[in-house]
C-alpha cells in the first residue's frame, strides 16, 4: 500500500522526467514562436537601440543572459513557490539577473552601456522573459528550461541583429561599426565600409525607420510561412486521399 508521501515523491520524480521535445523548442524559439516576429514582445528596446549592429548585439546578449539565467532559476524553485507569490518571485529573479548584467556591462563595456542607456535595466519589464518563466520554466525541468530560454533569446537576438544591420547599412552605408565597444581593441578594424562617401539616411537611423524595417522582416516571414503552407497543401493533393481503412463488422447484415 502506497502512502501519501510516497505518492508525492513519485509525482515529483515523474514531473522531472525530460519529456520536452528539443527540436520543437528550437523551432519555436527561432521561427514559429519567435518573440520579436510572432509574439511581438520587447518591441520598445528593439525599435529604439537597433540603429547599429553593435547596439543590437549588445542588447541581444544581455537579454540572453537574463532569459537563460531566470529560466534556470525559476525551474529550480518551481516546486517550492506558492501560487500566491509566484509572479513576484519571478520578477525578483529577473531583476536580480538584470542587475548583474547591468553591473558587468558598466565594468567591461561602459561606453556601450551608456549608449543603450535605460534599455538595459528595462530588460526586467520585457514580457518575453516573464512570459517564458511563467509559461515554460515554471512547468518544466532545468535543462529544457535552459534550452527554451536560450532559443527564445537566440531568436530574439537574430531579429535584433538583422534589423540593426539593415538600418546601419541603409542609414550609414557601413556594417559592424564601433564593434570595439563590445569586443575591445581587437575589433577596431572590423568596420566594413560598404558604400564610400555615402550620404547618411537619417530617417532609417531614427525610430520610424525601425518600424518600417521590422515590418518588412515580419512580412518576409509571413510570406515564407504562407508559401510553405501552399507547398504542403499541394503535396497532399498529389499524394491523394489516404487509403480507406477496413472496418470490422460483427453480426449479420440483412
Amino acid at each position: 500500500m502506497t502512502t501519501s508521501s510516497e505518492t508525492d515523491n513519485i509525482d515529483a520524480v515523474e514531473a522531472d522526467k525530460p519529456s520536452a521535445n528539443y527540436a520543437e523548442i528550437i523551432y519555436n524559439g527561432i521561427w514559429k514562436n519567435n518573440p520579436a516576429l510572432v509574439q511581438l514582445l520587447g518591441l520598445c528596446p528593439m525599435l529604439a537601440v537597433t540603429s547599429t549592429v553593435v547596439n543590437a548585439l549588445g542588447l541581444g546578449l544581455a537579454t540572453m543572459v537574463v532569459l537563460v539565467g531566470s529560466n534556470i532559476a525559476v525551474s529550480l524553485i518551481r516546486n517550492y513557490v506558492a501560487d500566491a507569490v509566484r509572479l513576484p518571485a519571478f520578477v525578483m529573479i529577473i531583476a536580480s539577473f538584470t542587475t548583474c548584467i547591468e553591473l558587468i556591462m558598466q565594468a567591461y563595456t561602459y561606453e556601450l552601456y551608456q549608449i543603450l542607456g535605460i534599455f538595459i535595466p528595462l530588460i526586467v519589464t520585457n514580457c518575453a522573459i516573464l512570459g517564458r518563466a511563467d509559461a515554460f520554466a515554471s512547468r518544466n525541468p532545468v535543462i529544457p528550461s535552459a534550452v527554451d530560454g536560450f532559443m527564445m533569446a537566440f531568436g530574439f537576438g537574430i531579429i535584433l541583429v538583422a534589423l540593426g544591420a539593415m538600418r546601419e547599412l541603409i542609414g550609414q552605408g557601413t556594417l559592424f561599426a564601433d564593434m570595439q565597444l563590445l569586443f575591445g581593441d581587437m575589433a577596431i578594424n572590423w568596420k566594413w565600409v560598404v558604400f564610400e562617401d555615402y550620404p547618411n539616411v537619417l530617417f532609417v537611423v531614427l525610430p520610424p525607420g525601425a518600424f518600417i524595417g521590422l515590418g518588412l522582416i515580419i512580412a518576409f516571414k509571413n510570406y515564407l510561412d504562407e508559401r510553405e503552407k501552399k507547398r504542403i497543401a499541394a503535396q497532399k493533393e498529389l499524394d491523394g486521399p489516404s487509403e480507406s481503412k477496413r472496418v470490422r463488422v460483427t453480426g449479420k447484415i440483412s
